[in-house]
């Protein structure tokens, strides 16, 4: 690195939960700066979950996003020739990020008729421990186990 690293904006917290980790799960869900339908699509998710379990959408919104968080990664490391999977902990803000990232991309993926249902779907799932998102965790943690013999490779 040459020049010192960027400093880190503080984000605002939402309007709704006063939280500033909604409005960083808002911030990915946006697309072309349209913050505003972001915010819209992220509560109407949030009714649509709390209809479907009775409970407080925010809190199991909270547990699906503990529940995709992975404590493991795997990442590449060129050693003499060859390219080892080295097993490594993941730091606390990327879990969050990959976390977010993943709950995202795997609604975007479902199929439903908009997008606050499919966020919705994919947050139940993942509160219960199921669905794509949960998914991709298990085979995070998956890989990093089978590649446990090069962990002694780590930086």
């Amino acid at each position: 690195m040459r020049k010192a690293q960027a400093k880190k904006l503080p984000l605002a917290p939402d309007p709704k939960f006063s939280d500033k980790l909604v409005t960083r799960f808002v911030n990915n869900l946006m697309w072309q700066g349209k913050k505003s339908v972001a915010f819209t699509i992220f509560y109407d998710a949030l009714d649509k979950v709390a209809k479907q379990t009775s409970e407080d959408g925010y809190e199991v919104w909270k547990r699906a996003l503990a529940n995709v968080s992975p404590s493991v990664e795997v990442r590449s490391r060129r050693i003499g020739g060859a390219t080892f999977q080295i097993p490594s902990e993941v730091r606390p803000d990327r879990k969050i990020s990959l976390s977010i990232k993943w709950l995202i991309r795997y609604s975007r993926e479902r199929n439903g008729r908009s997008m606050a249902d499919k966020l919705a779907n994919e947050i139940v799932a993942a509160s219960k421990g199921e669905g794509a998102a949960f998914k991709k965790k298990e085979d995070t943690h998956r890989m990093a186990e089978a590649n446990k013999a090069f962990a002694h490779f780590r930086v």
